[in-house]
């Protein structure tokens, strides 16, 4: 999963209605209502909401409860943050889950061992190895191990390249939750211009694949702007269009120039609300359930687990 802190992440939306420098942007919006600012919070305690009803209606039906597993690597604190996040989130919404603890010097052999008993147990229907991992560890041939059709992060080859074909995949949770809050809040997308800043593998490459489309599909086709560049402030008013909306997915931990104290921030220059992070952890219960209810199982990823 993207080591973002899932309490802190920032999301913001912005309608600018003119040109304006970045002080006079906020307090058009304290004062004059010229930028509209939206936090994910609400729409992530939306979508959980969603998810515990259809937890709740799935195991009233006779089914097994969704359980999900979750294998942390090392003593990193930030992954030891987020992923008791993602299991707090997990009993919330109903899924059963466990996290499953080995050292930094495990080998890569050892984890792999692991993850294969993990995709043959059949009590577990998601599962997801916290990244990032120790240098000696190979995190693609750690993440193309697990089962596509458990794979919760939606990491796994097939996914991905089924998600870049425009087709039914598990889609990875942070790109997924920013898709979410461009349905959700009825920005229009379809034939605008978006420009994604940043182009990593795990939210980047996914955003931008998914504001790709030609219209057909659900997926939104982009007045849009993402930011996952991983640099503070990178993105100041001036470079934003009349009426555009932007979403700052990154987060830094910098200093603070007046109380000397640790704080986050994103890529964009703008104090806004949390939300992108909470998103995701949404998601992330919105792949357990689909794992669950073995919707993603099309004859190739059949023919891969045969």
């Amino acid at each position: 999963m993207v080591g973002f802190s899932m309490s802190s992440v920032r999301f913001h939306l912005l309608q600018a209605r003119h040109s304006l420098k970045k002080k006079q942007l906020k307090c058009s919006f304290l004062y004059r209502n010229e930028a509209v600012v939206i936090s994910g919070r609400k729409l992530a305690r939306q979508i959980r909401q969603e998810a515990r009803h259809e937890v709740e209606q799935w195991v009233a039906a006779g089914n097994k409860r969704p359980h999900l597993s979750v294998v942390l690597v090392g003593e990193n604190p930030a992954s030891h943050s987020y992923v008791l996040n993602k299991t707090k989130a997990a009993a919330d919404v109903g899924i059963s889950s466990e996290t499953i603890l080995k050292p930094a010097s495990i080998t890569e052999e050892e984890l792999l061992d692991l993850i294969i008993k993990l995709n043959c147990d059949a009590s577990v229907d998601g599962l997801l190895v916290q990244l990032p991992l120790p240098e000696h560890i190979d995190e693609r041939k750690v993440c193309n191990a697990v089962n596509p059709e458990k794979d919760v992060d939606g990491f796994h080859v097939v996914n991905v390249g089924r998600m870049c074909l425009d087709q039914y995949s598990m889609l990875p949770a942070t790109p997924w939750g920013v898709w979410e809050i461009i349905k959700r809040t009825g920005i229009p997308t379809l034939g605008k211009n978006v420009v994604v800043a940043g182009r990593s593998k795990n939210v980047g490459m996914p955003i931008a694949m998914l504001l790709h489309t030609d219209g057909r599909h659900e997926r939104p086709g982009g007045k849009v702007r993402d930011d996952s560049t991983g640099i503070p402030n990178l993105i100041t008013a001036d470079m934003i269009k009349e009426g555009a909306a932007v979403i700052d997915v990154g987060i830094t931990r910098v200093q603070d120039p007046v109380t000397a104290k640790p704080k986050l921030v994103g890529d964009v220059d703008f104090e806004v609300p949390g939300g992108v992070g909470p998103m995701t952890v949404a998601m992330l219960m919105k792949n357990t359930i689909i794992a669950a209810k073995k919707m993603m199982r099309p004859l190739e990823l059949a023919a891969l687990s045969a």
